[in-house]
Formats: structure tokens, C-alpha cells, sequence
């Protein structure tokens, strides 16, 4: 059930027997020459809908800005910055308790997000008011991921350039993704951009000139849609976990 396309009196009876939403997650950044600005959040979305649609759980629209000033050299990035990111999110969420929803996972598709939507969780657990989880798509299939690329990138690299085939293959610019590879960052590992243990750079433009990483001619519209029906199974299984547990389980526990 996607939430903007209901009638407020069809939601009623699914407030009144259900608790859980996905909230969508994701960016609206840079990546690279062959992909749309959307992809972040066109990824978190599909996923969402999809299992949503799947479950029965409700999906919430999508959240198309995040933490992304570490992409803003690159034409067109927009970005919100980290406290204003947490305080919109934490409020939104509060907002889904007002009508009954206690359980939260938000559908996330971008790296910058992830310690700021694990602040807004502890948040709301630490008062009490919901349970909510921050999910990212690709480290719930790591071992896929792996697998299907022999050189993956974490931003704008084949796992991203595939799904976004699967997803809207129209905005991929499939001609651009030899020159997405060779003007980008291919080898990279642990300790790029790294010195002694510390990181060294702030920006990705400081690690790649183009903005990405990886080989992007290794992506395609079939791997993508191994890697979508993966994460979705997993986005289906946490949901149905979350909504299994006991509130009593959910609640921040005692003082020792």
C-alpha cells in the first residue's frame, strides 16, 4: 500500500491493524556521467513499493534529499545539512506515531544517510516512542553484490549502474559507461584515501574525477534484477520480523 495514493478513509483500517511503515530514503547527487541524479532515491523507492506491495505494509513517499555535501562540487547536488537531515526525519517519523505506527524501517540507498538515520532511531527508542531501523539495500546482499562484480564501486559503480537498469533503464547512458570507468576511480580497496589509519579526504571529487568508482561496463539490466529481487526478499523478511516482535520487546530496556 503506497500512502499518496489512498483516500484518508481507506488508511483507517490499516492504522487500525497494522503498526509498521517503510519510509524511503534516499538522494538526489551526483553519479558520474552515465546516471541520474535520482538514483539513490529511485532505488529506495522501487524497493519500498515493491515490498510493500508484496506485504501489504504501508510506504510512505519517498525522502529525495539527504547528506550529500561531500558530492556538491558536481553540477547539481543538493544536499540538506546533517542536523537539519535528522531533525526533519526524526519529526516525520513522529508524525507516522501520531497515527499508530510504532514500527519503523527506513528503505535507505545512501551511505551519507546511514549514521544520521541510526541517530534518529536511538531517538525515538530511547523515549519510547517507535522502533525504527535504518536498512540499506546493498549491505543486506553483500555476498551477491560481490559475486556479480569482479570490480564494484560503493557510489555510482555496477551494483548502482545495474539497478538502475532494472529500475529505469531509459536513464542510464549506456554509451557513457566505458568512459564512466576510465575517467573514474577502478582500483580502489580499504585504504584508499587513507594514510596511517586516518582518512584523508572529505570530498569525492578528492578521490575521483568523474565522481565514481568501479567498472560500470560490468553492469547489466539482468544483474540488476538479480540484486533488486534480492534485496527485496530481505526488505519482505525484516518487515515481517519487525511487525512479528512484541512491543514489550521493543522498548528501550531498564537500568541495570
Amino acid at each position: 500500500m503506497y500512502l499518496g495514493d489512498e483516500a484518508w478513509p481507506d488508511l483507517e483500517s490499516y492504522f487500525e491493524s497494522e503498526s509498521l511503515a517503510l519510509v524511503p530514503v534516499g538522494s538526489t547527487e551526483q553519479h558520474g556521467p552515465h546516471l541520474p541524479e535520482g538514483t539513490d532515491h529511485l532505488i529506495a523507492e522501487a524497493l519500498a513499493r515493491e515490498a510493500a506491495s508484496r506485504t501489504g505494509y504501508l510506504c510512505t513517499p519517498t525522502v529525495n534529499i539527504g547528506v550529500s555535501p561531500h558530492h556538491r562540487q558536481f553540477h547539481g547536488t543538493m544536499w540538506v545539512d546533517p542536523p537539519v537531515f535528522r531533525e526533519y526525519m526524526e519529526s516525520l517519523a513522529r508524525n507516522l506515531t501520531y497515527h499508530g505506527v510504532d514500527r519503523i524501517v527506513f528503505v535507505n540507498a545512501h551511505g551519507g544517510n546511514v549514521q544520521h538515520l541510526r541517530e534518529v532511531g536511538r531517538r525515538l527508542h530511547d523515549d519510547g516512542t517507535a522502533y525504527a531501523l535504518e536498512w540499506m539495500w546493498n549491505e543486506s546482499i553483500p555476498e551477491l553484490v560481490d559475486d556479480c562484480f569482479e570490480v564494484n564501486g560503493p557510489h555510482g559503480g555496477p551494483k548502482e549502474t545495474a539497478m538502475i537498469m532494472h529500475i529505469a533503464e531509459a536513464l542510464v547512458h549506456e554509451d557513457r559507461l566505458t568512459e564512466a570507468r576510465d575517467d573514474g576511480l577502478v582500483d580502489w580497496g580499504r585504504e584508499t584515501g587513507r594514510q596511517f589509519g586516518a582518512r584523508t579526504f572529505y570530498d569525492a571529487i578528492e578521490n575521483t574525477d568523474n565522481g565514481v568508482l568501479g567498472d560500470q561496463t560490468d553492469a547489466t539490466p539482468e544483474k540488476g534484477e538479480r540484486l533488486f529481487e534480492a534485496a527485496t526478499e530481505q526488505l519482505c523478511k525484516l518487515s515481517e520480523w519487525l511487525a512479528d516482535r512484541d512491543e514489550t520487546e521493543l522498548l528501550p530496556r531498564e537500568h541495570v
